[in-house]
Protein backbone atom coordinates (compact mmCIF):
# COMPACT_ATOMS: atom_id res chain seq x y z
CA UNK A 1 0.00 0.00 0.00
CA UNK A 2 1.37 3.47 -0.97
CA UNK A 3 1.92 6.60 1.46
CA UNK A 4 -1.01 8.52 2.37
CA UNK A 5 -1.22 11.99 3.03
CA UNK A 6 -3.66 13.27 5.34
CA UNK A 7 -5.09 15.63 7.88
CA UNK A 8 -4.12 14.79 11.19
CA UNK A 9 -5.76 13.83 14.22
CA UNK A 10 -5.16 13.88 17.96
CA UNK A 11 -5.02 9.92 18.13
CA UNK A 12 -2.51 9.73 15.08
CA UNK A 13 -0.47 12.23 16.40
CA UNK A 14 -0.46 10.60 20.00
CA UNK A 15 0.21 7.30 18.24
CA UNK A 16 3.16 8.53 16.58
CA UNK A 17 4.57 10.42 19.49
CA UNK A 18 4.31 7.12 21.27
CA UNK A 19 6.48 5.60 19.14
CA UNK A 20 9.20 7.81 18.31
CA UNK A 21 12.20 7.00 16.56
CA UNK A 22 15.27 7.59 19.08
CA UNK A 23 16.51 11.23 16.77
CA UNK A 24 13.06 12.40 17.20
CA UNK A 25 12.48 11.40 20.84
CA UNK A 26 16.07 12.99 21.30
CA UNK A 27 15.15 16.50 19.85
CA UNK A 28 12.27 16.67 21.85
CA UNK A 29 13.43 15.86 25.23
CA UNK A 30 15.82 18.46 24.92
CA UNK A 31 13.16 21.58 24.01
CA UNK A 32 10.66 20.11 25.85
CA UNK A 33 10.62 19.95 30.14
CA UNK A 34 8.19 17.10 30.89
CA UNK A 35 6.27 16.29 27.52
CA UNK A 36 3.94 13.63 27.07
CA UNK A 37 2.95 11.79 24.03
CA UNK A 38 -0.74 13.78 24.25
CA UNK A 39 0.81 17.22 25.36
CA UNK A 40 2.97 16.76 21.87
CA UNK A 41 0.26 15.51 19.71
CA UNK A 42 -2.37 18.66 20.99
CA UNK A 43 0.41 20.84 20.37
CA UNK A 44 1.69 19.90 16.95
CA UNK A 45 -2.38 20.73 16.16
CA UNK A 46 -2.04 24.12 16.93
CA UNK A 47 -1.47 25.39 13.21
CA UNK A 48 -1.06 23.33 9.62
CA UNK A 49 -0.76 19.73 10.39
CA UNK A 50 -0.81 16.61 8.68
CA UNK A 51 0.13 12.62 8.84
CA UNK A 52 1.81 10.12 6.43
CA UNK A 53 0.28 7.04 6.83
CA UNK A 54 2.09 3.90 5.58
CA UNK A 55 -0.19 0.81 4.72
CA UNK A 56 -2.93 2.50 6.71
CA UNK A 57 -0.89 3.07 9.91
CA UNK A 58 0.13 6.53 11.16
CA UNK A 59 4.10 6.92 11.02
CA UNK A 60 4.75 10.56 10.64
CA UNK A 61 3.35 13.94 11.85
CA UNK A 62 4.56 17.12 10.37
CA UNK A 63 3.44 20.46 9.31
CA UNK A 64 3.82 24.42 10.27
CA UNK A 65 2.55 26.56 13.18
CA UNK A 66 2.24 30.50 12.47
CA UNK A 67 4.55 31.70 15.62
CA UNK A 68 3.44 35.46 15.23
CA UNK A 69 2.42 37.03 11.94
CA UNK A 70 4.22 36.47 9.10
CA UNK A 71 6.64 33.99 11.40
CA UNK A 72 6.10 30.04 11.12
CA UNK A 73 7.53 26.90 12.36
CA UNK A 74 8.05 23.93 10.40
CA UNK A 75 8.08 20.71 12.18
CA UNK A 76 8.45 16.75 11.61
CA UNK A 77 8.42 13.53 13.58
CA UNK A 78 7.69 10.19 13.18
CA UNK A 79 8.24 6.69 14.11
CA UNK A 80 10.70 4.22 12.96
CA UNK A 81 8.89 3.50 9.75
CA UNK A 82 8.92 7.15 8.89
CA UNK A 83 12.46 7.13 6.12
CA UNK A 84 10.23 5.22 4.07
CA UNK A 85 7.31 8.12 3.70
CA UNK A 86 10.01 10.87 3.56
CA UNK A 87 9.47 11.29 -0.64
CA UNK A 88 5.82 11.47 -0.09
CA UNK A 89 5.62 13.81 2.75
CA UNK A 90 8.51 15.96 0.58
CA UNK A 91 6.69 16.62 -2.64
CA UNK A 92 3.79 16.90 -0.10
CA UNK A 93 5.66 19.47 1.81
CA UNK A 94 6.75 21.62 -2.10
CA UNK A 95 3.00 21.01 -3.58
CA UNK A 96 1.21 21.67 -0.86
CA UNK A 97 2.16 22.41 2.57
CA UNK A 98 4.79 25.14 1.35
CA UNK A 99 2.91 26.95 -1.13
CA UNK A 100 -0.20 26.85 1.62
CA UNK A 101 1.48 28.61 4.48
CA UNK A 102 3.24 31.15 2.13
CA UNK A 103 -0.84 31.79 0.98
CA UNK A 104 -1.05 32.71 4.36
CA UNK A 105 0.92 35.62 4.70
CA UNK A 106 4.54 33.88 5.91
CA UNK A 107 7.51 35.63 5.28
CA UNK A 108 9.89 33.35 6.93
CA UNK A 109 9.45 29.77 8.17
CA UNK A 110 12.04 28.05 10.20
CA UNK A 111 13.09 24.74 11.65
CA UNK A 112 15.76 24.29 14.67
CA UNK A 113 17.07 20.47 14.44
CA UNK A 114 19.00 18.90 17.28
CA UNK A 115 23.16 19.07 15.22
CA UNK A 116 23.77 15.67 15.81
CA UNK A 117 20.48 14.71 13.92
CA UNK A 118 21.82 14.12 10.28
CA UNK A 119 18.83 12.82 8.54
CA UNK A 120 17.09 15.85 9.88
CA UNK A 121 19.82 18.16 8.64
CA UNK A 122 20.23 16.57 4.93
CA UNK A 123 16.43 16.18 4.82
CA UNK A 124 16.33 20.61 5.46
CA UNK A 125 18.63 20.92 2.89
CA UNK A 126 16.84 18.64 0.84
CA UNK A 127 13.62 20.59 1.25
CA UNK A 128 15.38 23.64 0.21
CA UNK A 129 15.80 24.88 3.61
CA UNK A 130 19.02 27.50 4.67
CA UNK A 131 21.31 26.61 7.32
CA UNK A 132 21.72 30.12 8.89
CA UNK A 133 23.59 29.23 12.83
CA UNK A 134 24.44 26.97 14.69
CA UNK A 135 22.48 27.36 18.48
CA UNK A 136 25.01 26.60 20.94
CA UNK A 137 23.53 25.13 24.10
CA UNK A 138 20.18 25.97 22.60
CA UNK A 139 18.67 22.64 24.40
CA UNK A 140 18.12 22.39 28.17
CA UNK A 141 21.02 20.29 29.14
CA UNK A 142 23.30 22.36 26.29
CA UNK A 143 23.08 20.57 22.91
CA UNK A 144 23.24 22.23 20.29
CA UNK A 145 20.90 22.65 17.46
CA UNK A 146 21.25 24.58 14.06
CA UNK A 147 18.59 27.35 12.58
CA UNK A 148 17.07 26.62 9.00
CA UNK A 149 14.87 28.66 7.27
CA UNK A 150 13.32 29.41 4.37
CA UNK A 151 12.28 33.40 3.50
CA UNK A 152 9.93 34.77 1.13
CA UNK A 153 12.54 35.52 -1.29
CA UNK A 154 12.59 31.74 -1.28
CA UNK A 155 9.40 30.61 -2.42
CA UNK A 156 8.81 33.64 -4.41
CA UNK A 157 8.49 31.60 -7.77
CA UNK A 158 5.21 30.06 -6.35
CA UNK A 159 2.48 32.19 -7.95
CA UNK A 160 -1.13 32.98 -6.65
CA UNK A 161 -2.51 30.69 -9.50
CA UNK A 162 -0.50 27.87 -7.77
CA UNK A 163 -1.14 28.26 -4.33
CA UNK A 164 -5.24 28.69 -5.09
CA UNK A 165 -5.16 25.21 -6.44
CA UNK A 166 -3.17 23.91 -3.56
CA UNK A 167 -5.60 25.19 -0.86
CA UNK A 168 -7.91 23.61 -2.80
CA UNK A 169 -6.39 19.98 -2.65
CA UNK A 170 -5.70 20.52 0.94
CA UNK A 171 -9.41 21.33 1.50
CA UNK A 172 -10.50 18.29 -0.30
CA UNK A 173 -8.30 16.60 1.99
CA UNK A 174 -9.38 18.34 5.00
CA UNK A 175 -13.25 16.97 3.96
CA UNK A 176 -12.17 13.31 3.41
CA UNK A 177 -13.38 12.51 7.28
CA UNK A 178 -9.96 12.80 8.57
CA UNK A 179 -10.02 15.71 11.06
CA UNK A 180 -10.12 19.38 10.24
CA UNK A 181 -6.46 20.74 11.65
CA UNK A 182 -5.15 23.59 9.58
CA UNK A 183 -8.53 24.15 8.34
Amino acid sequence: MPVRIVPATLRDLSYIAVNLRPEDRAEIDCQCDGWTPALLALTALQGLAYVAELDGNPEAGFGAAEQRSGLWTAWSWGTRRMRRCVPDITRFFHGVLGPRVAARGAFRVEARPLARNELALRWLARLGATQRCRLPAYGRNGEDFFLYDWTREGWNHVSVSKTTGTETAAASADRAGQGRAGA
